[in-house]
């Protein structure tokens, strides 16, 4: 039983002393890197420890940083040097996300594809629908199936171009990676682009990249026993590029399955080829991720990134944040179809702005289109469907130092939502809407 009772945040918040957190933290750290000896960090966590009550009087409130130190000390010292590289790095994206988030730089962010957001917000002040105040008029003259039909013509125009741009490189091509970060719609538009592809003459086959994931207890863990499988080191990505290699080059490979259920892989199940004329489908968090596809050379895969880019402001002049739509999108769906409660959503949420931030949205800009799957309708769904929930995590996490991150997002959600006008009435939704895959309803069998 360690000597420390409290640990200091970096925002001044006293919350518990749990040795589990150094554990995982050295876990996760050595996750990035191929490590999966959840003893061993154990072992590791230990002597952090053991360093801490050697350089601390009982009683002494350690804060984060200083754990981290010694985190970083014990790894090295151990011969863990690339675990250690792996947890430095780490800190240091950290810090400077949060050095930009507390000022404004006058370069701008590199995670956000610009070109494509000037575009969407050309549209939305052509169409009336760049301000919650401009929308909550439009459905007050009841216009809400006209903005529905607005929204989904421009996606569907989207999916059109993307559609022409993988048939103009159909000769070269072996593989198209549909790609985003979760909730952005992937599965709907994968299955809409390959239906606009077999009526070019295109055929595919489908990868399903959830086969590849590490069984789940090789997944880090947190105190409260949630899984962190956000990560591209969730997957088994050695696997994958000698998988993709092998299809690529026209041999047949035995495709893993991975039952859910039971948290278990098991390889060597699907036998699956690319015959002539055939293209591989892949839809995956990661598909943009450098180590995902590196063994194939850039001219034979097409990257298709997708994000709800929706350019809509506050009538505090902020725009809604996209992330919020993500999660409130995942909610429905993971309470639909995954038996995943709304709140366990919240809570998981912040692994999943972790792995976007460090995997994901940095390769926004090298995918070769992007499509902005934001409908400017949808927020007022889920006003109906959710603002209670966020109403109550508002007031359940306020005074909870461990849970910081649920209340500053219930609170913000809490404050969009109740500003926008609420719909019922789901008729005019077309059943083949990107909408459809996380309120329910959808013709394209989406699961």
């Amino acid at each position: 039983m360690s000597k420390f009772k409290y640990v200091i945040k970096r925002s001044g918040a006293i919350v518990p002393f749990n040795e589990d957190r150094i554990s995982n933290v050295i876990y996760r750290a050595a996750v990035s890197v191929g490590g999966r000896d959840k003893e061993r960090a154990n072992e590791l966590a230990k002597k952090v420890i053991q360093m801490l009550e050697e350089i601390y009087d009982e009683g002494h409130k350690p804060y984060v940083e200083e754990i981290q130190d010694i985190v970083e000390k014990v790894l090295i010292e151990n011969g863990h040097a690339k675990v250690a590289k792996e947890f430095i790095i780490y800190r240091e994206e950290a810090a400077n996300r949060r050095r930009e988030n507390s000022r404004h730089f006058s370069k701008p962010n590199e995670l956000i594809p610009w070109k494509k957001v000037w575009r969407s917000l050309n549209w939305a002040l052509t169409h009336k629908l760049n301000t919650v105040e401009l929308y909550n008029n439009r459905i007050k003259l009841g216009q809400f199936p006209h903005i529905v039909h607005e929204s989904e013509s421009l996606y569907e125009t989207q999916l059109d171009t993307a559609a022409e741009l993988i048939k103009d490189r159909s000769s070269e091509l072996r593989m198209v990676m549909v790609s985003g970060p979760s909730s952005s719609g992937k599965t709907t538009t994968t299955m809409k682009l390959e239906q606009r592809l077999n009526k070019m003459g295109m055929k595919f086959v489908a990868l399903i990249v959830d086969h590849y994931f590490f069984d789940l207890e090789m997944h880090p863990k947190d105190e409260f026993g949630d899984y962190d499988f956000e990560t591209p080191q969730a997957l088994d990505l050695e696997l994958i590029n000698d998988h993709l290699k092998r299809l690529a080059a026209g041999e047949e490979v035995l495709i893993p399955y991975y039952d859910f259920k039971a948290g278990k892989r098991f390889d060597n199940r699907t036998p699956l080829q690319l015959h002539e004329n055939e293209v591989l489908l892949i839809d995956s968090l990661h598909g943009l991720y450098p180590e995902f596809s590196r063994e194939i050379p850039a001219a034979q895969k097409f990257k298709l990134y997708l994000e709800p880019l929706l350019q809509m402001k506050m009538d505090d002049g902020q725009y809604i944040r996209w992330t919020d739509i993500r999660l409130m999108r995942r909610m429905l769906r993971d309470s639909v179809h995954r038996a995943y409660q709304p709140e366990q959503t919240l809570l998981h949420w912040h692994y999943v702005r972790s792995s976007e931030k460090r995997t994901i949205l940095p390769y926004s800009n090298t995918a070769d289109y992007i499509v902005n799957t934001s409908m400017a309708y949808e927020l007022s769904l889920y006003r109906t469907k959710l603002l209670q929930g966020f109403i109550e995590w508002e007031k359940k996490y306020a005074n909870d130092p461990l849970r910081e991150d649920a209340y500053t997002r219930s609170k913000r959600v809490r404050k969009m939502l109740e500003s926008i006008e609420p719909i019922e009435d789901e008729s005019a939704i077309p059943g083949d809407s990107v909408i459809r895959e996380f309120i329910g309803g959808s013709s394209m069998n989406v699961h």
